[in-house]
């Protein structure tokens, strides 16, 4: 006959304080599984679209994203975002350039093209039409409408 056991786990400081001094030192192993992988990334998860749609559906269901958001609060995403967020951000950007380049110039393209209608003095309910104009050019290009 067995006989229960309580499960030995470190207090959730200690695991907390060597994930936070520990992982970081990581990094070179996690470039190096990215790099070596023989999985194809973009095949496997091509093809869990249907599952990612029916997780989608389930959290919408839970009401998670909003549950999340609560949670969360404001005050941690504040300290998220300006503790660790603005020291990513500059070198996210530049690694970013030439994706950013390539997918706005579809639409830079399109910009350039447009013919806007005639500009009126400031605060003219018609200058509302220009917004109008840019609007439906771009949308119709994102749609391929």
């Amino acid at each position: 006959m067995w006989e229960e056991e309580k499960m030995d786990i470190k207090a959730i400081g200690a695991i907390a304080e060597k994930y936070a001094r520990v992982t970081p030192q990581r990094a070179t192993d996690y470039v190096e599984g990215v790099r070596t992988t023989s999985v194809d990334w973009a095949k496997v998860t091509a093809g869990a679209a249907a599952t990612y749609a029916a997780g989608v559906q389930a959290a919408i269901g839970r009401n998670a994203f909003g549950k999340g958001v609560t949670a969360a609060g404001t005050e941690r995403w504040r300290a998220k975002t300006v503790d660790v967020g603005s020291g990513r951000w500059g070198s996210g950007v530049q690694a970013g350039a030439g994706d950013y380049a390539a997918k706005f110039s579809p639409y830079a393209d399109v910009l350039s093209k447009l013919s806007l209608p005639a500009r009126f003095p400031t605060g003219d309910p018609r200058n509302y039409s220009r917004v109008q104009a840019i609007g439906e050019a771009l949308f119709k290009k994102r749609t391929g409408g």
